[in-house]
């Protein structure tokens, strides 16, 4: 496929977006239709996808509509692309500009400006007063690719050895001991032999960062409460050197995990219903996503008032749940990969005023500015540590 073929596939996946497709749906059902894109028309297809759904809005205003061929433009715009080079008429390029189209266009402002819906703009902006600027552009370009080294198989330098001898080139990031950023090579990590050996596992660095900061040592009886696809379950475990419970509300989103574990050399056991008490109970819960909306920017426009504040009730209850599976003197540890204040301080201050027998010792944002997604933690205890 040429270049300017490849945003008119862009332009058509982002239409079916726009009526409502998931963009992973959308992105397959493309693919399969279009036997003809190879590999590198797929991924390039790709990235042009996800790069305007990170500037949905601001794409559109600069485009002069809401239309996928408008948002094209706008990219366009943003990336300097002469848009007569991609609107040719040729082949499978889309036809050329309008007069009419070629002055709809103006500058984005406010919200859209930090493409970010309405009603979001302005809790971002009570929440994160004098960081909204900076979030929200951090929000609107690719996430870094980040790996977690598997200190049960092998030590930093040695998986960076084994990534670059798949063509993988890493480098050492200073919020995490455990952590290689991936600098060339991104899209060979999951066939190489040091992924599939379990050397390393796909993690972003906040995330790693996060159990760094909790307080385990060998010989712990610790649980992932909400583990999910298991990330941190993993890190758990290797930090342990030892067994980790691990539970979800929804039993499906563990599926992958014990494929895992056993790649990875983790001792890992899914609890359907823990029995305490456990020395340290993780509760990454389920949030509105906000830090990691780089990755998943589809999350930005599809999240409701009405769904973050179920989101807020869901995490008090969580909270609520597990104090009785923690003893005495030991640990619960909240997480979200979330930006905003009412997930996260907001959540801990009410937790203590419902719980008053319980303190913080630990709070720690992981902002976007620091190289990895954004993600929030707490560490709380009722004994006297």
């Amino acid at each position: 496929m040429t270049p300017a073929a490849r945003w008119a596939a862009a332009a058509q996946i982002l239409d079916r977006i726009s009526a409502g497709d998931p963009a992973e749906k959308a992105l397959t059902n493309w693919a399969r239709r279009s036997r003809f894109a190879g590999s590198k028309d797929r991924a390039a297809i790709r990235d042009h996808v996800f790069d305007i759904l990170r500037c949905w809005r601001s794409t559109a205003a600069l485009g002069g509509g809401e239309s996928g061929r408008a948002r094209v433009l706008g990219r366009l715009m943003q990336e300097g692309i002469a848009p007569e080079t991609v609107f040719t008429g040729e082949g499978y390029a889309m036809p050329p500009l309008s007069d009419a189209e070629k002055t709809a266009g103006r500058d984005p402002e406010g919200a859209e400006a930090c493409d970010l819906p309405d009603w979001l703009f302005d809790i971002v902006n009570e929440d994160l007063p004098d960081t909204i600027d900076a979030t929200a552009e951090a929000l609107r370009h690719r996430a870094s690719v980040f790996l977690r080294v598997n200190g049960l198989k092998t030590t930093r330098p040695e998986a960076q050895a084994a990534l670059l001898d798949d063509g993988i080139e890493t480098a050492p990031h200073p919020l995490s001991d455990t952590t290689l950023e991936v600098r060339d090579g991104a899209r060979r990590i999951t066939q190489s032999t040091a992924f599939q050996s379990g050397l390393v596992e796909l993690q972003d660095v906040a995330s790693q960062a996060v159990v760094d900061l909790l307080p385990l040592s060998p010989g712990m009886r610790v649980l992932d409460y909400c583990a999910g696809g298991g990330g941190k379950t993993l890190a758990m475990a290797a930090k342990l050197r030892g067994p980790v419970d691990a539970h979800d509300a929804d039993p499906r989103r563990m599926s992958d995990l014990p494929t895992r574990a056993t790649r990875a050399g983790a001792e890992v056991t899914l609890i359907a219903n823990p029995k305490g008490p456990y020395d340290l109970v993780l509760c990454d819960v389920p949030c509105s996503g906000s830090g990691s909306w780089r990755r998943a920017p589809e999350g930005k426009w599809r999240l409701t008032p009405e769904q973050l504040t179920d989101l807020t009730k869901v995490q008090s209850t969580i909270l609520d749940e597990v104090v009785d599976l923690i003893g005495p003197d030991d640990t619960l540890a909240y997480a979200t990969c979330s930006v905003l204040k009412r997930e996260n301080e907001d959540q801990i201050d009410a937790f203590l005023k419902r719980h008053p027998e319980w303190r913080c010792t630990e709070q720690r944002r992981f902002d976007l500015s620091e190289g990895g997604d954004g993600f929030f933690a707490a560490i709380l205890t009722r004994g006297d540590r």
